[in-house]
């Protein structure tokens, strides 16, 4: 494995039970994740992105195969260590922004800092640089309702990456958004990436996007495969 990699999977099994049925949804997959790389994940629904996502992202158990994050094994790992992996080296991002309505921006991204042990005074440090980053440090003080779409996702990226993670998986993070808001977020999302060293693995339907990206991957028979966008 070279040593920037920061996430391996190699030969993952993920099925489901149906009735009577077992639906196979990743088959034997392998992929492999750079510090600094952004990777889009192109594929139609129901061929299994988010279920990648998840047990790269240690949410789901696979049923064959290891997930290698940040040179450490996971298979064979506690649920009380995998929780605290998680919560170290992994961010998420979601079509929807899922922040906590009863508190502003700032307090969002706040909070994965405060629960990872940080002091408030370092949390919202650390949170209002990442709202300037985003260029919209002017709306820290605003509560997720009083936010537009791309501003509630640029929210919800920067409280991802507020515990400073190895490798940020997004899933549909611009599906909700017009197409010149999705190019603003990405673009600012993208930039994010670059200055960081932060490895991202992004499930997009937005050719244009993945386009601007690395390397574009798909799935064939459930299995990860690369491809020209």
């Amino acid at each position: 494995m070279p040593s920037d990699t920061v996430l391996s999977l190699s030969g993952i099994d993920r099925h489901y039970g149906q009735g009577e049925t077992t639906l196979s949804i990743l088959k034997g997959a392998d992929f492999s994740l750079r510090s600094g790389e952004t990777v889009a994940l192109v594929a139609p629904s129901g061929t299994g992105k988010s279920t990648l996502l998840h047990v790269a992202g240690l949410l789901e158990h696979p049923d064959a195969g290891e997930v290698t994050l940040g040179g450490v094994a996971c298979h064979d790992l506690s649920d009380e260590r995998r929780t605290a992996m998680r919560r170290h080296s992994v961010g998420f991002v979601y079509q929807f922004h899922h922040l906590l309505p009863e508190f502003s921006a700032l307090e969002n991204i706040m909070m994965p800092q405060l629960i990872a042990g940080l002091s408030r005074d370092e949390a919202r440090e650390r949170a209002s640089q990442l709202l300037d980053y985003m260029r919209i440090g002017h709306r820290g003080e605003h509560r997720p309702a009083e936010l537009s779409g791309g501003e509630q996702q640029r929210v919800a990226i920067a409280r991802a990456v507020a515990n400073a993670p190895l490798v940020l998986l997004a899933d549909e993070p611009t599906g909700n958004l017009d197409p010149e808001t999705a190019s603003y977020v990405f673009s600012a999302l993208e930039a994010l990436v670059r200055q960081s060293g932060l490895a991202a693995l992004i499930a997009t339907h937005n050719h244009e996007l993945a386009r601007r990206m690395d390397r574009c991957v798909t799935l064939i028979d459930g299995k990860v495969v690369d491809f020209l966008a």
